[in-house]
C-alpha cells in the first residue's frame, strides 16, 4: 500500500506533468523539464512547474542550467531533434539583462488589463442649485479618481428650462469650481444615449451613471435595455447620489423646480438659499434675473405661468387634471423627457405616464411630471438665441441656416433663374423656391 506522502508526491508530479504537456516539455527523469531543443527550462516545485531564468543563476534559487548525459539522452529519445541550420544561420540567443529577468512573468500568469471606466452625470441643472453640488460630490467619490464627465442637457424653454446651455454651464463652473474641468459643453450630447454612445466609442468598457434616487430605476432600465444594441459595455452601474425629498429643508429638499418657483414669486431670499456660498450676492442676483428673463417674468409679483407648468412635481394634482382632460400630451404629439433628454412621439397614454417612441425606434416610458411639449420643431428662426445658429434637424430654421451656408447661394442673385421664372422678392421667397425644387425632384417612396 502506498504511503500517504508518496501519494501526495505523485499527485504533485501529475499536476506538473499535465502543465508540462500543455507547454510541450519533456521530463529529464530527475524532476526537471526540457524544451524541444533539449534545454533544461523548468523543474517541479510543490507540484507545479517553476521556470528557470534564462541561463542565469541567481543566488541559491535556481541551479545552473547544465546539459547532463541524462537530459541529453531524454532529449534524444523523447523530443524530436531540431533541424540544424548552417553555422552562419544559427540564431543568436537573446541575452536578457539581469534587471529584466526578475520582472519576467510566465505567459499564463500575465495580468489582464481591465477595461477603463468612466463616471457620467446627465441632468438639466436649470438653474443649478446646492442640491446639484451634492450630486457632483457623490459622482466624484464614485469615480474613485477615474474619469468623470458632467453633461448638462441642451433644451431651452420658458417653463422648465429658462437658461440656455451656454449661460447655464457658465454659472455651473462659477458655482462648482472644483468640477470646472469635468463639466462638458457639447451641443451633440442631447440625451443620455448620446453620452453612452460617445463614451463607448472613446474606448471605455465600463460606465457609472450617477443620478438622484428618484431617477435611478428609470436610467437603469433604459441604459441596460439598449446595451449591446446602441453601445457595448461590459458593466453599466447606475448609482444613486442619495435620497431626494421635495418636502425637506436644506440641500436634500432643494431643486431647480423650487428655484424657478422662487423666481416666479419674486422671492429672492428663497432663491439665495438654493445657491452655494461660492456664488456671491452680485452673481446670484444676475442668475436670478437671467432665470426671470428666460421665464418671461417681466414684472414683480406677476406669475407668467402656473405652478404645475414650471414646477409640476409641486402641483401634480393640477397637472393630472389637465392631462386627464386631454389638454396635454396627445397621441402622436412630440415630447421630451426632462431627465434623459430623449425626444419621441406619444404612442400610448397611461393613467399618469406616457409610452413614447423616438425617430430611432427607441421606446421609453415617462411620468407626465417628467416630460414637456417639444416645441423646438416649430422654430423657424435661423438662430435659437442671439448669436447661436439653429442646428435642430427638421426645423425650418435649420433648413434656412443650411441654405445660407451652401457655397454659391445668394438670395438676391437673379442670374440663375430659369426662363419664365419670377424674380425673387426676398430671402423668404428664395427659401420657398428651393423647397419647391427639392420636393419636385426628391425620391418618392
Amino acid at each position: 500500500m502506498k504511503k500517504f506522502f508518496q501519494f501526495v508526491s505523485e499527485a504533485r508530479q501529475s499536476q506538473a506533468s499535465m502543465q508540462a504537456a500543455k507547454l510541450g516539455l519533456a521530463s529529464d527523469g530527475h524532476g526537471g523539464w526540457v524544451d524541444r531543443n533539449g534545454e533544461l527550462v523548468a523543474k517541479t516545485d510543490k507540484g507545479k512547474l517553476k521556470f528557470y531564468n534564462q541561463r542565469q543563476t541567481q543566488g541559491q534559487q535556481d541551479p545552473t542550467q547544465v546539459r547532463t548525459p541524462a537530459n541529453q539522452q531524454v532529449a534524444a529519445t523523447q523530443v524530436a531533434p531540431p533541424t540544424q541550420a548552417p553555422p552562419e544561420e544559427q540564431p543568436v540567443a537573446q541575452q536578457v539583462p539581469p534587471e529584466q529577468q526578475a520582472q519576467q512573468v510566465p505567459p499564463e500568469e500575465q495580468p489582464v488589463e481591465e477595461a477603463p471606466t468612466i463616471t457620467v452625470v446627465f441632468g438639466r441643472f436649470n438653474p443649478p442649485t446646492v442640491g446639484h453640488e451634492k450630486l457632483l460630490s457623490s459622482a466624484k467619490k464614485i469615480s474613485a479618481g477615474g474619469d468623470l464627465k458632467v453633461f448638462p442637457s441642451r433644451t431651452q424653454d420658458p417653463k422648465k428650462n429658462p437658461l440656455d446651455p451656454d449661460m447655464k454651464i457658465s454659472y455651473m463652473k462659477k458655482m462648482f469650481p472644483e468640477y470646472e474641468d469635468d463639466i462638458v459643453n457639447d451641443p451633440n450630447m442631447r440625451s443620455i444615449f448620446d453620452v453612452l454612445v460617445a463614451a463607448n466609442e472613446e474606448g471605455y468598457g465600463n460606465v457609472n451613471i450617477v443620478v438622484g434616487s428618484d431617477r435611478q430605476a428609470e436610467f437603469d432600465n433604459l441604459a441596460q435595455k439598449y446595451n449591446g444594441d446602441l453601445y457595448n459595455f461590459d458593466l453599466i452601474n447606475v448609482v444613486s447620489a442619495g435620497v431626494r425629498d421635495a418636502d425637506a429643508e436644506g440641500v436634500e429638499g432643494m431643486s431647480a423646480s423650487k428655484m424657478r418657483q422662487a423666481v416666479s414669486s419674486d422671492d429672492f431670499a428663497a432663491f439665495r438659499r438654493g445657491t452655494p456660498k461660492s456664488l456671491d450676492d452680485g452673481e446670484t442676483t444676475n442668475l436670478f434675473n437671467a432665470v426671470r428673463q428666460g421665464m418671461g417674468v417681466k414684472k414683480v409679483n406677476k406669475e407668467s405661468f402656473e405652478l404645475w407648468q414650471i414646477a409640476p412635481k409641486y402641483d401634480q394634482q393640477s397637472l393630472r387634471e389637465h392631462y386627464l382632460s386631454e389638454n396635454l400630451f396627445s397621441l402622436g404629439e412630440k415630447v421630451e423627457n426632462l431627465n434623459t433628454g430623449l425626444v419621441g412621439r406619444v404612442i400610448r397614454r397611461g393613467t399618469n405616464y406616457l409610452i413614447c417612441l423616438t425617430n430611432e425606434n427607441v421606446m421609453f416610458k415617462s411620468w407626465i411630471k417628467d416630460v414637456m411639449e417639444y416645441t423646438e420643431v416649430k422654430m423657424e428662426k435661423k438662430t435659437r438665441v442671439p448669436g447661436k445658429p439653429n442646428t435642430l434637424v427638421g426645423t425650418g430654421g435649420y433648413f434656412k441656416y443650411a441654405v445660407d451656408m451652401t457655397p454659391g447661394f445668394n438670395p438676391g442673385d437673379k442670374t440663375n433663374l430659369q426662363p419664365g421664372a419670377k424674380p425673387y422678392k426676398g430671402p423668404s421667397e428664395s427659401y420657398s423656391h428651393i423647397m419647391q425644387f427639392l420636393n419636385k425632384y426628391k425620391v418618392k417612396k
